[in-house]
């Protein structure tokens, strides 16, 4: 929210806890906009609202109509210094045209041509990929290549210089998310050029990162490094996968460990600490069996959903919309969220979770399915 102060805002109207109008109180407006200050008393309803009025609305984008958009780029936007990525943001239509998804979350489709680089480079702010569909491409984290393939989930965190290579005959798009609106609001950016071309062009089944910490309940030993941000460049959809099939079979055997019935998810999450995968950021992936609704959800805080398979309806506030492989939808904050399987569903989630956990500003309240 932006408080302007101007001569309309500060012209009280008389009423209820407001001063009545003269010449004195216009002249005392005056002087505050001289100094520019702005009296409480004209804003409180604003800035203090009984309960989160978020600018960011409930929106879905269609997965095929950006994949289109997406490859007409491919087409006539190369890729290079200056632009840097070939990628599109989604932009909610609530927030005046920015290039965000919500206040603090920036979501954005990827698109790499057959044999394309896209640049080293490095910044503050901190990401990750989700792929929806098809392999080629590898990203090149501080010198570490790392496949990228359907349903996998992949780090970067911020300040690690990074790069991508396709290094198949055919085109391959994903999902990006960053923190970026939360930097830019924060002041916090910085960005730095690297090196002209990927260092490391190799491909290996495996990354570095994945051959010493993706082992199961297990952490190298003599291994330092900063704890703020997982070290896996790379969580494999066999391993979410497995996850999720685990916990569905469990609760049909009468074990608890799922949401509610027909609902699993795992969040992604940092072996050194168990915590989030990156500070600013929270990843899960959920599954639903045909037919199942979930409880209506809302929280403080803003969140993206991509469909990473099958079909659904998801319902945000008095939104309802059909959803299909690769659609997304953005969640405001303290906009009451509902999830419908016509089908089995497998659903991608970021949120800014970590952040109003940090700030003690988190609030969770449950509905009935």
């Amino acid at each position: 929210m932006t408080v302007h102060a101007s001569p309309v805002s500060l012209r009280a109207t008389g009423g209820p806890g407001q001063p009545e109008p003269g010449p004195a109180l216009s002249e005392l407006y005056r002087g505050f906009e001289r100094q520019s200050l702005v009296p409480l008393w004209t804003e409180i309803g604003d800035l203090m609202p009984p309960s989160p009025r978020p600018r960011a609305v409930p929106h879905r984008w269609c997965w095929s109509e950006l994949l289109g958009l997406a490859q007409r780029s491919g087409d006539l936007v190369p890729v290079g210094r200056g632009g840097e990525r070939r990628a599109i943001a989604l932009a909610n239509p609530g927030l005046g045209g920015a290039p965000f998804a919500t206040p603090t979350l920036w979501a954005a489709i990827q698109y790499l041509n057959p044999r394309e680089d896209a640049p080293v480079h490095r910044h503050a702010q901190n990401a990750f990929r989700f792929v929806v569909e098809g392999e080629g491409v590898w990203t090149v984290v501080d010198d570490d290549p790392v496949a990228m393939r359907r349903g996998d989930f992949l780090l970067t965190p911020g300040w690690r210089f990074h790069g991508h290579h396709n290094r198949s005959d055919a085109p391959m798009a994903w999902l990006d998310g960053l923190d970026i609106p939360f930097a830019h609001h924060m002041g916090s950016g910085f960005f730095e050029d690297g090196p002209e071309e990927v260092p490391d062009r190799s491909a290996p089944a495996r990354s570095r990162s994945e051959r010493l910490w993706s082992h199961p309940g297990l952490r190298p030993v003599g291994v330092t490094g900063e704890t703020r941000c997982s070290p896996i460049a790379a969580y494999r959809w066999e391993h979410t996968d497995a996850a999720l099939r685990e916990q569905l079979a469990l609760a049909d055997e009468g074990r608890p460990g799922v949401l509610e019935a027909g609902h699993a998810a795992v969040r992604f999450s940092n072996p050194v600490t168990g915590g989030d995968v990156l500070p600013t950021i929270r990843a899960e992936m959920h599954r639903l069996r045909a037919g199942t609704r979930t409880a209506t959800r809302r929280e403080v805080g803003s969140s993206v959903w991509q469909v990473f398979d099958g079909e659904g309806t998801v319902r945000v506030g008095d939104r309802e919309w059909p959803v299909h492989r690769g659609d997304l939808v953005t969640v405001p904050s303290w906009v009451p969220l509902t999830v419908t399987a016509v089908t089995g569903l497998d659903l991608f989630r970021f949120s800014d979770a970590p952040i109003l956990e940090r700030l003690h500003l988190d609030r969770v309240e449950l509905g009935n399915p």
